[in-house]
């Protein structure tokens, strides 16, 4: 049985998504498509408008067969590390293919730039002098990669990237297939009925209509729903931790000084930012920090936990599958006893990562 991986978050999905989807079941009619779902908070480091739950449900309702949950501890962080928990479960999971959306639609560019930053001593090293400079990580990517090629430094082709790279560097057996996306991911324009997931997010909370840009299914569970506004809690949580906050992971090089200056006088997690941001400090490299902030995930989990290594060539601990149909349940049935893994459907099986998960799950009820 042929199988396809999909990596997403689909915060919410939309008709882009079930665009991609068909596309999918066009190309590779017989086989199983696997998503592999960032949870209840984000790799924008924002907190998901659907539950885990809700966006499995939707994802078997529009032709998923297997839905598999990427933990929070890879999914709140950098493309490379949210990646690279994803193709470990891909890679587990025996997946064929992956297919992503990519503005540049151009495998075969993507590949050449993943092998100059894989071997080439010299990219790492014009990386980091433009880092020391004050350049934040994806620019200093891009100028460093402009001594080589004219890649451009957008949004999908940038995670498409770091999937490339994790296949070669996990020495996964999965084929990359792109697939030319239809618009532009940080739009908020509403013009067409494929729009992204930025501009309903901010239609939702300007209380405008999103009927016409995601399934039925999707949009009679998000009338419901209200803006998931998590600012007085972590507001809560900075001034009453104080400098402490640099325990939590991405509070680095006293980013926290910074934060305490502003955090009595802002009154929403915008203008927090925009008080905070540097060229160093991304808009979503400060919300996946602030994320870390308010679930507590702190960077002595990450060493006790081994995540380090777990990023680089550590094994993942346990596949928690979320959702599946006949289908998907048939693959899972094949392949079970291929797995070396857990493979568990509650979060009651006893693991260390699942402590913080069922942490992160309790703090996103709050909301």
């Amino acid at each position: 049985m042929e199988s396809v991986g999909i990596i997403c978050e689909y915060n919410p999905f939309h008709n882009g998504h079930l665009y991609q989807i068909n596309k999918v079941k066009e190309m590779f009619p017989d086989a199983v498509i696997i998503v592999v779902m960032s949870g209840n908070f984000t790799q924008r480091g924002i907190p998901s408008i659907l539950s885990k739950e809700e966006k499995a449900d939707i994802c078997i309702k529009n032709n998923i067969d297997l839905v598999i949950e990427l933990p929070f501890v890879f999914a709140s962080q950098s493309a490379d590390v949210f990646a690279r928990g994803a193709i470990k479960i891909l890679k587990a999971l025996n997946v064929d293919n992956l297919v992503f959306g990519s503005e540049s639609n151009d495998i075969e560019t993507l590949t050449n730039i993943a092998n100059i930053q894989i071997n080439n001593d010299k990219y790492d090293l014009e990386v980091k002098k433009y880092l020391d400079q004050g350049y934040n990580y994806p620019t200093a990517m891009n100028k460093a990669l402009n001594i080589e090629t004219n890649f451009q430094n957008s949004p999908n082709d940038l995670l498409g990237l770091s999937y490339i790279k994790s296949i070669k560097l996990e020495k996964a057996n999965i084929t990359p297939i792109s697939i030319k996306r239809t618009n532009d991911f940080h739009s908020i324009d509403l013009d067409s009925s494929i729009v992204s997931a930025t501009a309903i997010r901010q239609a939702l909370f300007e209380n405008k209509d999103i009927q016409s840009y995601v399934p039925k299914e999707v949009y009679d569970v998000l009338k419901t729903k209200s803006n998931l506004d998590y600012f007085k809690l972590l507001k809560y949580k900075i001034i009453s931790e104080g400098t402490t906050i640099n325990k939590y992971l991405t509070v680095d090089e006293g980013i926290e000084n910074r934060i305490l200056k502003v955090i009595k006088n802002a009154n929403s997690l915008n203008e927090l930012i925009n008080h905070v941001k540097t060229k160093r400090y991304t808009y979503n490299k400060l919300c996946r920090m602030f994320t870390h902030i308010l679930c507590s995930f702190t960077k002595e989990e990450i060493i006790n936990n081994q995540l380090n290594e777990l990023k680089n060539n550590k094994d993942i601990e346990y596949i928690r599958v979320l959702s599946f149909n006949k289908m998907g349940q048939k693959y899972l049935s094949k392949i079970k006893k291929e797995l070396n893994i857990p493979l568990i459907t509650t979060t009651k099986y006893y693991n260390d990562l699942l402590i913080i998960e069922n942490r992160v799950d309790d703090i996103y009820k709050l909301l």
